[in-house]
């Protein structure tokens, strides 16, 4: 019997289970697979938004994945919350044999929650670029955080995506998708930008209700997933594009904040097996 596929998350922990490695392990599962997941913090959070997050040491994140991968080998890696340099330089280090390998490795780079407490240190910010970032086999930033991470504007994200995207291939990072949910107007449109073209990504926009908590996390751990079943990477993103916007539609409330998404809704059009679990 040959050995199943693990992908892997490497993120925060969001104990309503709305974000962090709690949405990408039901992503992971909702797509076939059993995932394996390494915290590195511990939140304070509710539908409401996030009280308090407490960094995990690097030490304790790197005890975690030499335990794991001296045992296991995952198909894919998605990468989300770094609360320090101490924990990209950890995280790095642990990854580094596997993007050599190739092994997919997603990076979801988390700078703030959504509800805008700061993450990652903007003075560790370099550190991440520099050790991170060039293991990446996708990058996939929002507006805000690719304007950090390019040290342009907004504006000129907005205004010059592909500028923005190229920038950002110079630092290593072998394809990023700028996600551009965040934007106004009835198409969500995202960009991927590979060494030999820009591909745009378009669907119409799920109409603003109460705001839904955790898109982002289910955008980079479904396309993780897609990599681990080796589906190519411009199809990964569509059909995790289409699986997003179908748990939007789904999304419920489960406190007085942010609705849940719905994870086990069904990607549109997907091409993927699927399992079936109730609900669907």
């Amino acid at each position: 019997m040959s050995r199943p596929l693990v992908p892997l998350t490497v993120a925060g922990s969001d104990p309503s289970g709305g974000a962090g490695i709690q949405a990408d392990l039901k992503v992971f599962l909702r797509l076939g697979l059993s995932g394996a997941a390494v915290p590195t913090a511990w939140t304070a959070q509710g539908p409401s938004g996030v009280r308090a997050v407490h960094a995990l040491s690097g030490r304790e994140v790197k005890a975690q994945l030499d335990a794991l991968l001296a045992d296991v080998r995952p198909a894919a890696v998605k990468v989300g919350m770094l609360p320090s340099a101490e924990v990209v330089r950890a995280v790095a280090r642990a990854l580094g044999p596997l993007a050599a390998k190739k092994i997919p490795i997603v990076v979801d780079p988390v700078l703030a929650t959504s509800s805008g407490t700061r993450v990652l240190p903007e003075e560790d910010v370099a550190v991440f670029m520099r050790q991170l970032v060039p293991l990446a086999t996708l990058l996939t930033p929002n507006i805000d955080e690719a304007a950090e991470l390019s040290k342009l504007s907004t504006t000129q994200v907005r205004n010059d995506t592909e500028h923005v995207i190229r920038e950002l291939l110079r630092t290593g990072a072998r394809n990023v998708l700028i996600k551009g949910g965040h934007l106004a107007g009835e198409e969500a449109v995202d960009i991927l930008g590979t060494r030999e073209e820009f591909v745009m990504y378009s669907l119409p926009r799920v109409p603003r209700r109460r705001a839904v908590h955790g898109t982002g996390c289910a955008l980079s751990s479904a396309i993780a997933a897609l990599l681990a079943q080796k589906v190519p990477l411009e199809d990964a993103v569509q059909i995790a594009k289409q699986y997003v916007r179908s748990a939007i539609l789904g999304a419920k409330a489960v406190g007085r904040g942010s609705r849940l998404l719905d994870y086990l809704a069904v990607p549109e059009g997907e091409d993927v097996a699927v399992p079936d679990l109730p609900g669907s």
